[in-house]
C-alpha cells in the first residue's frame, strides 16, 4: 500500500506525461459541448465545469504513449471517452435520483429528469459522432460493444434494486458491464490510436478491464468508508437507493438473521431512520466486507500489473503501473 505521499507523486507522474493532451482534450470538450439547444449545452458545460479527474482520457492518451505520442486521432478518442462517461453520469443520476454528483447539485436537479435524460443522449449521439469522423469500423464497433454493456449493466442493476439476496458473482456481471467495460474500451482505443497490433489492443484492453474491476471496488468501499465532503456525494448512497454492494454481499454471507433484517430494513425504506448507518457499517466490518472486498480489488490491480510486464519499461508504462497503486489505495 503506497502512502499518501507516494499517491501524490504518481498522480503527478502520470499527469506530467499527458498534461498537455489533456489541455486539448479540454479543448475539445468545450467545442464540442455545445449543442442547438441551450439546455444541452448548458449541462454539457455545468458537467464538464464540475470537476472530475478525467481519468478515462487520461488512461487512454497514456497507453498511447506506450507506442507514440498522441496524434489528433487520440486526442479525439479521448473526447469520445469523456462525453461517454459524462452521459452515463448523467442517467445514472436520474435512475437513482440522485441530489448531488462531485459534491455539487445534479443535473437532473438543476434541470429536471426528462431534460437531462434527453441531454445524455445527445452527449452519448455526439460521441458516436466525433467517432464517426475518424472513419474507423473498429472504433466504431468497440464503442457500440461498449453501449450495449453500459446499459445492459444499469438494466440488469435496475432489476436488483431493493434485493438483498445478491450473489458475489451478481455483483461481478455489474462491475464488469457498468465499470470495467469502459475502463477496458480505453486503454484499448488508447493502444489502437497509438498502432498497436492487434496482441497489444488485447492485452490492453485486459489491462483496463482488470483496473476498472478494481476501480469500482474500491469505490464500493468507499461508499461504506470515506466522507461526503471527500466523497462528493452521501455516504452510504449505495445502500440507501437499493443496492447491495461487494462489501455488504461479503458481510451478508455470515450475518445473523437479525443483521439480515437490519439491511433489509434499509432496502425497504430507503433510508437510514430505523437502522442508522453506523449500525449497517458496524456489521459490514464484522464479517470482514470491506477487507474481503479490498483484498479482490487487489487480486485485480496484481492481475493488471502482471499484464503490463510484457512492455518495455517506458515512462508510459511506469505510468500504467503507477495507475494500479493509485486506483487500488485511493481515498475518493
Amino acid at each position: 500500500m503506497t502512502s499518501k505521499l507516494g499517491r501524490v507523486l504518481t498522480a503527478r507522474e502520470i499527469m506530467s506525461l499527458v498534461s498537455g493532451d489533456l489541455e486539448k482534450v479540454e479543448e475539445n470538450l468545450r467545442l464540442e459541448s455545445v449543442g442547438s439547444v441551450d439546455s444541452v449545452s448548458q449541462i454539457a458545460q455545468y458537467l464538464q465545469s464540475n470537476g472530475g479527474k478525467r481519468l478515462r482520457p487520461m488512461l487512454l492518451l497514456v497507453t498511447c504513449r506506450l507506442f507514440q505520442k498522441p496524434d489528433a486521432q487520440a486526442i479525439q478518442l479521448g473526447t469520445v471517452v469523456e462525453l461517454i462517461h459524462a452521459a452515463t453520469l448523467v442517467h445514472d443520476d436520474v435512475i437513482d435520483e440522485a441530489d448531488t454528483r462531485r459534491g455539487k447539485p445534479s443535473a437532473n436537479v438543476l434541470w429536471g429528469n426528462h431534460t437531462s435524460v434527453l441531454a445524455g443522449d445527445w452527449l452519448y449521439m455526439q460521441a458516436f459522432q466525433i467517432a464517426l469522423r475518424l472513419q474507423r469500423f473498429d472504433v466504431l464497433e468497440l464503442l457500440i460493444t461498449l453501449t450495449q454493456q453500459m446499459v445492459d449493466g444499469e438494466l440488469l442493476q435496475l432489476e436488483r434494486i431493493g434485493k438483498i439476496d445478491i450473489s458475489e458473482a451478481d455483483s461481478m456481471e455489474l462491475l464488469d458491464r457498468k465499470t470495467a467495460s469502459l475502463f477496458s474500451a480505453c486503454t484499448k482505443l488508447g493502444a489502437i490510436a497509438g498502432g498497436g497490433d492487434a496482441r497489444e489492443q488485447a492485452l490492453l484492453g485486459d489491462f483496463g478491464w482488470n483496473l476498472g474491476m478494481a476501480f469500482q471496488m474500491v469505490d464500493d468501499i468507499l461508499d461504506f468508508t470515506s466522507r461526503e465532503s471527500v466523497l462528493g456525494k452521501p455516504v452510504g448512497n449505495d445502500l440507501r437507493e437499493g443496492k447491495v454492494t461487494l462489501p455488504l454481499i461479503y458481510a451478508l454471507e455470515t450475518a445473523s438473521a437479525a443483521e439480515r433484517e437490519q439491511v433489509a430494513s434499509v432496502l425497504r425504506s430507503n433510508s437510514y431512520d430505523e437502522v442508522p448507518f453506523a449500525t449497517i457499517l458496524e456489521i459490514v466490518n464484522r464479517h470482514g466486507g470491506i477487507e474481503r472486498t479490498r483484498k479482490r480489488a487487489n487480486e485485480f490491480t496484481a492481475k493488471a500489473r502482471t499484464l503490463l510486464e510484457v512492455f518495455p519499461e517506458s515512462p508510459a508504462q511506469r505510468a500504467l503501473l503507477a495507475a494500479t497503486d493509485l486506483v487500488a489505495d485511493r481515498d475518493r
